[in-house]
């Protein structure tokens, strides 16, 4: 018996060696040159004629604006359903849209298509278009830009350079990638193929994160699609084909910083009542006729004020300018002698009085004091 034990341990412990890549062996469609592996083949009903062996079901809420659409498109998505056995409700009660498969279903991926079906028409797809999703050949993708950026003016900003002037931006990316793009609210949404998709997004997330503008990418999308008409360049590298863009900084107005009003612990004070500032003025004791009378002459003083006002501005376009006097150079000329004359008489003066001032006869006893006597007052040498 321990023996027997000791076998079964042994057995339980050991592990099996593993053989990689045991399944990859060649088969022989691999190489077979008329499958074409990237084409997406019609649902058959008969490769499927049990059909689901359980119920799915999804359900989804939608706006309040949306009700009265959703009820009017209602008919033509339930009988769009109906085609591939799938049942849809519509809870106005509740706000909510719910698919689910019937005992008629047979493609089991229907109830996703389905399920995207109705997250499009909550996103404000219009129901022609978001039916469309139902075909195989088309798939969808919401991209969630509202966590990009948490700035909300910016966001606004760069989801209007996604959308373009008029809509021009967004029509021509929908003719580049082949896919219809809806910009709503914190998301957009996305119809076409996978490829398109993949590069949808890639643009609206360089857009949102303000990596590179979607003008850039339109210029890239028209020039991959000139090289696509070229076999020789088939499978061909493109990078040196395709233009690279450095993104520039741009100095940023610097914010003035307000400052901050000092925290007090302290309510502000209390502002006078409408009952202050009349016992102020002492309007408060006044009677209601001499109240409507002061009012009336207050009114006409501002009336007077207002209508001098407008005459003053009025009668300033009939004011003449004042004109410029020009002086005749022969004025200038007449100045000029009478300043040369008054020159040539301070002159003459000045030699006179020269002249009448000598010092040969001035007296030295005149300014020289003697001991013991007062000093003489100057007496002027006049004969």
């Amino acid at each position: 018996m321990e023996a027997d034990a000791a076998e079964i341990t042994d057995v339980l412990t050991t592990k099996k060696p593993k053989h990689k890549g045991k399944h990859d062996k060649p088969k022989p469609w691999d190489d077979d040159p008329h499958i074409d592996r990237w084409n997406i083949e019609k649902f058959d009903p008969s490769w499927n004629q049990g059909g689901m062996l359980d119920v799915s079901s999804f359900s989804t809420l939608f706006p309040k604006y949306r009700e009265k659409y959703l009820t009017d498109a209602w008919p033509m998505v339930k009988s769009a359903l109906k085609e591939f056995g799938i049942d849809c409700e519509l809870n106005k009660n509740e706000g909510s849209m719910t698919v689910k498969t019937t005992i008629k279903t047979r493609d089991p991926y229907i109830i996703v298509k389905a399920r995207d079906l109705i997250k499009l028409l909550s996103r404000s797809v219009p129901a022609p278009q978001a039916v469309k999703i139902l075909n195989d050949d088309m798939s969808c993708d919401i991209i969630k830009i509202g966590n990009m950026i948490h700035n909300k003016e910016r966001f606004v900003k760069r989801r209007q350079n996604l959308v373009g002037p008029n809509s021009s931006t967004l029509k021509a990316l929908e003719l580049l990638t082949g896919c219809y793009i809806l910009v709503q609210g914190n998301t957009v949404a996305a119809m076409g193929s996978f490829k398109g998709l993949k590069q949808v997004r890639r643009i609206v997330e360089d857009c949102i994160q303000n990596k590179m503008h979607p003008v850039y990418h339109i210029k890239i999308l028209m020039m991959k699609k000139e090289l696509e008409k070229d076999p020789a360049l088939k499978n061909e590298n493109w990078d040196r084909f395709l233009p690279k863009y450095k993104k520039k900084t741009v100095k940023q107005k610097k914010v003035k910083s307000k400052k901050k009003k000092q925290d007090t612990p302290f309510p502000p004070p209390q502002q006078p009542s409408m009952e202050d500032v009349q016992l102020e003025t002492g309007e408060y004791f006044l009677s209601d006729k001499k109240k409507q009378a002061k009012k009336w002459h207050e009114k006409q003083e501002k009336q007077l004020e207002k209508t001098a006002e407008n005459k003053r501005k009025r009668e300033a376009a009939f004011v003449p300018p004042k004109e410029l006097i020009k002086q005749d150079s022969s004025t200038y000329a007449d100045d000029n002698k009478d300043v040369a004359a008054m020159a040539i008489s301070l002159k003459r003066k000045a030699k006179e009085f020269g002249k009448q001032k000598s010092f040969d006869n001035v007296n030295p006893e005149d300014y020289i004091a003697i001991s013991g006597e007062q000093p003489h007052k100057k007496k002027s040498n006049r004969n």
